[in-house]
């Protein structure tokens, strides 16, 4: 392929998601000076947001802190699916979990549902919510799927779940078996956030955006943060981390205890009509599918194409994988935006949302595996209630200090021996490669002086180095083509193609060669 000419013709040759491509968010400064508040809340997603709302209007004096802007992070590169029916969990749940605990799992998600739908209409916000029937479906030739497919019915029969068997979709294509979970939601995630964030702003709230948290916690006399820039000081009596992977660790070990997974996502108009619900394969091809309303036109989200971040190789297929799909499943007018989007996953599906340490007023949000808007606002609700010391059903299933032995071990075992691999065959690699031969727009690994390292030709020809070693563990990062990025494939850091930082756990850029 031709690297001054690699796009697809019918493909957005720069990423944008649907959502921030239609959102005019306001910008907040960089915190330049010591400050003082009642709760620090580290992270301007889903989670950051509801949280420092509920505190807010419970007349805590609250911050926001955010690394880059907000809504740049995984709450703006979403599907913004509202559901519990989080793919075939429920069957996984009952099994080690226990019954008393999958049903927690549901009520929980079910409950967040409705407080968003709730709180929407509270504020009268405009974002597109609608109610949608959400379904889960396997193919017809896939036995394996569907016997786990007809499992998880089961659960939902023995748990009391109001899900429904069906032989049929509205869809033009064939399936072998389905669950429909009647009266789910879907919604424009970003406009309801900025809703929100607007009645923060109202009842006092702070926010600082460019103000990154370092790791370090001082914990004399409440609780002390540190900025990575500046070293300014944050005292407060509580902090939260809403920030993807944890800012402060506790000994927890968390970028252990969680991997990080990649998908992407097409917004296109069709060239059929699409009849509503949202859709989710639990076969391979694993495929994603809802409707949107933009400028006056109906669109659909497809969505798939997973894979361990840093851990994919060429990232333009798997956009190219989903516009065949939907051309075949709906036919195609255009696509007017596309993006990817990076999650992270605990070893037992479950999220970690709770205090994170004895001694420390820090608790943590994380491991949302794709079902954030759900997840997100349950552990903003939970955290909130803990901060005032109300009870909550849902303390024991979300811990984030458990260890469940079934699945959890063996999973953090494979995990953790992926990380190993990763760390040893970057170390490891070859390249023949030089600077001069880089088209345009092209990055990938490159000698220079002797040594390995990432470069990238922009289109104007401009050359940008940077030594690919991650800074939060010492892995080597892989160029990704269609976000112009490096990643990282042991634990998710990203980076832009000149090293700074995009998501972490790294906090510090990567360095840079002389050129």
């Amino acid at each position: 392929m031709d690297p001054e000419n690699k796009w697809p013709e019918n493909l957005p040759k720069l990423p944008e998601s649907l959502w921030r491509g239609t959102t005019e968010l306001p910008s907040f400064p960089r915190l330049t000076e010591d400050h003082a508040t009642d709760i620090a809340v580290v992270g301007g997603g889903i989670t950051g947001i509801t949280t420092a709302y509920l505190l807010a209007d419970a007349d805590y004096k609250v911050t926001l802190l955010e690394g880059s802007e907000l809504l740049t992070g995984t709450t703006g590169f979403t599907t913004a699916k509202i559901t519990a029916q989080h793919g075939l969990i429920y069957s996984d749940l009952t099994k080690s979990f226990g019954e008393d605990k999958a049903i927690a799992y549901f009520r929980s998600n079910s409950e967040s549902l409705e407080w968003i739908v709730e709180t929407a209409e509270k504020l009268g916000i405009s974002c597109g919510l609608e109610r949608e029937d959400a379904y889960v479906y396997g193919y017809p030739d896939d036995k394996k799927t569907l016997n786990q497919l007809e499992a998880e019915f089961e659960a939902y029969r023995k748990l009391g779940l109001p899900g429904e068997w069906v032989d049929d979709v509205s869809l033009p294509m064939r399936i072998g078996g389905g669950i429909k979970l009647p009266g789910q939601a879907r919604f424009h995630p970003l406009a309801y956030l900025k809703g929100l964030l607007e009645a923060f702003l109202d009842k006092g709230g702070i926010v600082y955006e460019h103000t990154t948290i370092s790791r370090d916690v001082e914990n004399e006399e409440g609780l002390t943060l540190f900025t990575e820039r500046g070293q300014h000081r944050i005292k407060c009596r509580h902090a939260v981390s809403a920030s993807h992977y944890p800012f402060y660790d506790g000994g927890e070990m968390y970028f252990a205890r969680l991997h990080a997974d990649r998908a992407y996502c097409l917004a296109f108009e069709p060239e059929t009509g699409y009849e509503g619900g949202m859709y989710l394969s639990v076969g391979q091809p694993r495929r994603s599918l809802r409707a949107v309303e933009w400028e006056g036109k109906r669109l659909v989200i497809a969505a798939g194409e997973s894979h361990k971040g840093g851990q994919s190789g060429c990232t333009i297929k798997h956009y190219e994988n989903l516009e065949v799909f939907a051309r075949e499943l709906l036919g195609i007018r255009r696509i007017p935006y596309r993006w990817s989007t990076q999650d992270l996953i605990t070893v037992d599906q479950v999220p970690y949302i709770g205090k994170m340490s004895k001694d420390k007023e820090i608790y943590v949000a994380t491991g949302f595996a794709k079902w954030g808007m759900t997840s997100g606002t349950l552990a903003a609700r939970m955290i909130a209630d803990q901060i005032q010391r109300k009870s909550s059903p849902y303390t024991e299933l979300y811990d984030p200090s458990r260890l469940n032995p079934n699945p959890g071990i063996k999973n953090l075992l494979v995990q953790n021996a992926n990380v190993v691999n990763e760390l040893i065959t970057g170390k490891l690699e070859f390249t023949f490669k030089k600077i001069d031969d880089l088209g345009l727009d092209e990055g990938g690994v490159v000698r220079h002086d002797g040594k390995r390292v990432g470069a990238y030709r922009d289109s104007e020809g401009g050359v940008h180095l940077v030594d690919r070693t991650c800074t939060h563990m010492g892995c080597e990062c892989q160029w990704n083509e269609s976000e112009r990025s490096w990643d990282c494939p042991c634990h998710g850091s990203r980076y832009s193609y000149d090293g700074e930082v995009i998501e972490g756990p790294a906090t510090l850029p990567l360095d840079k060669p002389d050129l």
